[in-house]
């Protein structure tokens, strides 16, 4: 292989002086390599001129087939690297508490039956403080709504709506469907998600602001509070999954929904581990609520 190799770089570069110094060989021992080449096939495979070097007319019909070898071999080197590399591997995520919730559990049960000795690093935050670790380095990815940042690339993943939570006793509890108008003179708990709300947002839309008592970082204390009376809220179906919490869940009109994506700097810098969780994620997109 390393003779095949040699030769690549011998026609890539024209000339044996070139491809030596690349290649870190001296001339000389290019030059034995070639002729071992050439004597084991009995074919001459190069023409050596003042201007350069060319491959022979027998040289030219079977060189396509030497450099397919050449490419083959690196990509199985790659591919050795890459599962040397997940067996070890670290992914550092930056993740919403829904998505802590209701799809890490999962995927990293299923992943790590495929690759054991991957380690995790997952940090839970909001829009903005995920858009900074990504752009910090602190993490590879993260879940984030493509609406709240900039300068990322972006994977859309799902859309998912979002829902009016009431004290099962509140008058507008008997509602199916409720008006975001009726919601905005409610005392309204709000999540912290940084500089971007799609509640918030739908308000604008309408003309409407609401009644803020509270802002807090956490979906579940909201939860907690708001079936203490303290106010109703709107938080996203998904993290509503699966609660024991005296509340009630209502559609809004118009509806709100939640795009939710995976954010990073560019794909060239994604560690191999993160790579693999991230196709992983998207083949298995279906199986998650």
């Amino acid at each position: 292989m390393k003779r095949f190799i040699a030769l690549q770089k011998i026609v890539e570069l024209g000339s044996f002086s070139k491809a030596a110094e690349h290649l870190g060989y001296t001339q000389s021992a290019l030059s034995q390599m070639i002729s071992s080449l050439e004597n084991e096939f009995s074919i001459k495979l190069l023409n050596r001129f003042r201007a350069g070097t060319q491959l022979t007319l027998e040289g030219k019909k079977i060189y396509p087939l030497i450099e397919k070898t050449v490419n083959q071999y690196f990509m199985v080197i790659e591919k050795i690297k890459e599962i040397r590399e997940l067996e070890t591997g670290i992914v550092r995520m930056g993740t919403l508490a829904s998505i802590s919730a209701h799809w890490i559990p999962k995927l990293l049960k299923d992943f790590q039956s495929i690759y054991p000795g991957v380690e995790f690093v997952i940090h839970q935050g909001d829009y903005t403080s995920i858009q900074e670790w990504i752009r910090t380095g602190a993490i590879d990815f993260g879940f984030i709504n493509p609406n709240a940042v900039s300068g990322l690339e972006i994977i859309e993943l799902k859309k998912g709506e979002m829902l009016a939570i009431l004290p099962e006793n509140h008058l507008l509890a008997k509602e199916k469907i409720i008006p975001l108008d009726r919601l905005a003179e409610e005392p309204f708990i709000l999540l912290e998600e940084g500089h971007y709300y799609e509640p918030l947002e739908a308000f604008k839309l309408i003309g409407k602001s609401p009644n803020i008592k509270y802002t807090i970082h956490d979906d579940y204390a909201i939860m907690t509070m708001v079936e203490a009376g303290l106010g109703i809220s709107i938080l996203a179906e998904l993290v509503l999954h699966r609660t024991n919490y005296h509340i009630s869940l209502h559609q809004t009109e118009p509806p709100i929904y939640r795009t939710l994506a995976i954010g990073y700097k560019d794909e060239e810098s994604l560690p191999i581990a993160s790579r693999r969780f991230i196709e992983y994620l998207k083949e298995h997109l279906d199986e998650l609520p």
